[in-house]
């Protein structure tokens, strides 16, 4: 499943040291503007212990994890919608992702050049955000043209939610909002918003790069990142990249857990970073387990069982005759497969199932 965060941001906000912590593909990092150019693409490992737990039940040959894209986006500049620096060029590459991972500087450092002159995540955010804004902009005004004819002569019902749509991002587009902040009341109007692909409609999660001192609580630059997004339906993340980079040279997972214990941190920022694009992108897990591997699989949320069947091959979907559902605290609780058939904790499901994240899986399919 072919599903990409991308990572923005001004120049030297800290987009490829986090890039370079979440992949093992190591994008250049340096104290210049324009340093990534081309975007760079990661294959990230979602962390789950629920994997691990199944594993040390089952015992299996392998353990397969699930992944998630995450491509790093060249810094955004001031002008980038009318085409400055290399902006037409990132614009595109945003589009084509799924969700936006904003990274925010929010720490002090004069050895850091930052290309504005002073730390201001609060205005930071406001240059990238209004660069996409003036692009959806020219979008909505340019669709407004072709369908505006259409709602108003030709009766055509479609035509005109779809200019009603159009309509009200246009509103909050030129009042400097994005256009995530809007809501409509029906269905065919929200198809109509998500057939526009806006840059402001994508699912945005606000990564504030914080020193190390402010890894746990953050600072006052993170508070001010809170109260500027506090209307807008987005989530906030505090990630310390320096401490971050660190943990990525240690070799074992002990060492990573002592190092985050004498910081005060339960879980590594990379981590929670990793788990929270998954959410952003709307998606869940479900498990497979048997002697030759326990594994993740990735699904949108809301799927039936059909679908997420044709995840582990398209002949599921098609011959797809049931689903047998264990659930993963049953399973964890009796300790196997067999364990929980006898106690009659294996559900037989059909076609109308919503999976449910962390089920454990077994189709039965006929083709």
């Amino acid at each position: 499943m072919a599903l990409q965060c991308g990572i923005v941001g001004l120049p030297n906000v800290g987009k490829s040291t986090l890039f370079n912590c979440l992949s093992s593909a190591k994008a250049q990092a340096a104290n210049f503007p324009f340093c990534t150019i081309e975007p760079n693409v990661g294959t990230i490992t979602v962390p789950d212990e629920r994997l691990n737990t199944l594993a040390a039940l089952v015992h299996p040959e392998k353990t397969v994890p699930t992944t998630v894209e995450i491509v790093d986006i060249a810094g955004l500049v001031k002008g980038a919608s009318q085409g400055e620096g290399l902006g037409n060029r990132f614009l595109a590459n945003i589009r084509e992702t799924d969700a936006i991972l904003h990274v925010l500087r929010c720490f002090d450092d004069e050895n850091v050049t930052h290309v504005d002159g002073t730390v201001n995540p609060v205005r930071d955010r406001e240059i990238i955000d209004c660069e996409l804004q003036l692009k959806d902009l020219e979008t909505v005004e340019s669709r407004i043209g072709k369908v505006q004819k259409q709602a108003q002569t030709g009766g055509d019902k479609q035509a005109k939610t779809a200019l009603d749509v159009l309509m009200q991002y246009k509103a909050a587009l030129e009042q400097g909002k994005s256009a995530r902040t809007v809501r409509f009341d029906s269905k065919d109007s929200e198809q109509a918003a998500r057939d526009l692909f806006l840059l402001t409609n994508k699912p945005v999660l606000y990564v504030c790069n914080v020193d190390e001192a402010s890894a746990v609580s953050g600072n006052r630059y993170v508070d001010a990142v809170r109260d500027a997004i506090r209307e807008e339906d987005a989530e906030l993340l505090i990630v310390a990249g320096k401490i971050e980079s660190e943990i990525a040279e240690l070799e074992t997972r002990e060492e990573r857990e002592l190092f985050l214990g004498e910081l005060g941190l339960q879980e590594s920022g990379v981590n929670r970073l990793i788990k929270a694009a998954y959410r952003l992108l709307n998606l869940e897990t479900f498990l497979t387990a048997g002697p030759q591997e326990v594994r993740a699989w990735t699904y949108r949320k809301g799927s039936k069982a059909p679908r997420c069947a044709g995840v582990i091959h398209t002949d599921f979907e098609k011959g797809f005759i049931r689903a047998e559902v264990i659930r993963y605290d049953d399973y964890v609780r009796l300790g196997s497969e067999n364990a929980c058939r006898e106690a009659g904790k294996i559900y037989v499901e059909g076609k109308e199932y919503v999976v449910q994240d962390g089920d454990i899986m077994h189709f039965r399919f006929n083709v």
